[in-house]
């Protein structure tokens, strides 16, 4: 007999974002802190049928074994998270801790037993903590582009494709995989690959579960979102704009290989030309600074012309705590997504745009626009 609880499972769950989830979970329901970042408890939202935030059971993959109260401490001595609140949320984190199973080494086993393996982890931990649904969220590493290939065409291609022995998805695809066919609905927060492949779009057909993303808006691209469209309101034509990003931690690392790198530049790009109606020259650099940690600054400088082709410019700094921004939105994500879920929504999620900076199906990058929709939708009898 279930009740009502739903379970975020977290892929890379030992990771910065994920313990800062588990850690703000946990001292929202205890009363330590304060519902800041949380745009599903905005009162433009007081209308739709959420799950609280105290009936959110944590569990998660990961290929990393730290002890999340251990990652909680090195995230408060880098002021991420309060150290007064580590005494307050350590049985909560010891608890989340234990649901913690091993992820997926590519190589270490072949796909379709990477798939089953994980999708039995998801179907026990939902069985063992009595869950009605469970929203599986990927925070892992951003991953270098995938590579097309014929496996992806079809799900029939790609059940030929390992029924031969090959091994065609990227991780993050595997995590996809393994979410729907245990039945949850699956959010990638990373601009890696997940869902956004015809394969796995026909596998959560089939098993007629959500999805959403991608590439969390968390800083210089929700910026973005809101100057881009102000400048075409005003036929102010924007020809230029370049952004250099400074960021730390695991991401700045991931992100010093080329290739992944990439992948997080094209989807900070995508959305700036549908905005402004047009091309517009301006490359993104994003560029690995260790002593930064966990925190991050994005320069922006563009160029326009006014009246009578005057030349003007515009710059702009964002600093930001990525773990901190990052961390309210995951848990938005998996209250909406528990929603679609109960609402027996199939397919990708394009009211959830608001919160990506390359959503899936959707051309909309406005922010207010993206607002206006994801509201009208939540908030539906």
């Amino acid at each position: 007999m279930t009740d009502d609880r739903t379970g975020l499972w977290l892929v890379g769950a030992r990771g910065s974002v994920a313990t800062t989830v588990a850690t703000g979970l946990a001292l929202i329901t205890a009363g330590g802190a304060a519902l800041d970042g949380l745009v599903t408890e905005h009162p433009d939202l007081a209308g739709a049928d959420l799950v609280p935030l105290d009936r959110i059971v944590i569990g998660g993959h990961d290929v990393s074994e730290v002890a999340l109260v251990k990652r909680a401490a090195q995230l408060a001595d880098a002021g991420v998270i309060p150290h007064a609140a580590l005494g307050l949320v350590t049985d909560d984190l010891d608890r989340a801790c234990s649901r913690l199973r091993l992820g997926h080494r590519p190589g270490g086993e072949t796909q379709p037993e990477a798939v089953d393996r994980l999708a039995a982890d998801i179907r026990a931990f939902a069985e063992a903590e009595s869950l009605s649904r469970v929203v599986v969220v990927n925070v892992s590493s951003t991953e270098p582009v995938a590579a097309d290939d014929p496996a992806h065409a079809s799900l029939d291609a790609l059940e030929s494709a390992w029924a031969a022995g090959e091994s065609p998805l990227p991780p993050s695809s595997v995590y996809a995989a393994a979410a729907f066919t245990a039945g949850a609905a699956f959010i990638d927060f990373t601009p890696s690959t997940g869902a956004r492949l015809p394969a796995l779009v026909e596998l959560a057909e089939r098993a007629g579960v959500p999805w959403g993303g991608s590439d969390g808006k968390t800083g210089e691209t929700l910026v973005k979102s809101v100057l881009a469209p102000m400048f075409a309101a005003r036929s102010l034509r924007v020809r230029s704009w370049a952004g250099t990003n400074l960021l730390g931690g695991g991401d700045g690392a991931t992100l010093a290989d080329p290739e992944a790198m990439e992948s997080k530049a094209r989807s900070k790009a995508r959305g700036l030309e549908e905005m402004l109606g047009h091309p517009v020259d301006g490359p993104v650099h994003i560029d690995n600074i260790a002593d930064l940690g966990d925190w991050k600054t994005a320069w922006d400088h563009l160029t326009f012309t006014g009246f009578l082709g005057t030349r003007m410019s515009m710059q702009f700094t964002w600093q930001g705590c990525d773990s901190s921004l990052a961390a309210p939105l995951v848990i938005d994500l998996a209250r909406l997504a528990d929603l679609a879920l109960r609402r027996g929504e199939v397919g990708p999620l394009t009211a959830l745009g608001f919160f990506f900076k390359d959503p899936v199906d959707s051309r909309e990058h406005r922010l207010f626009e993206q607002h206006r929709i994801l509201t009208q939708w939540a908030t539906a009898s």
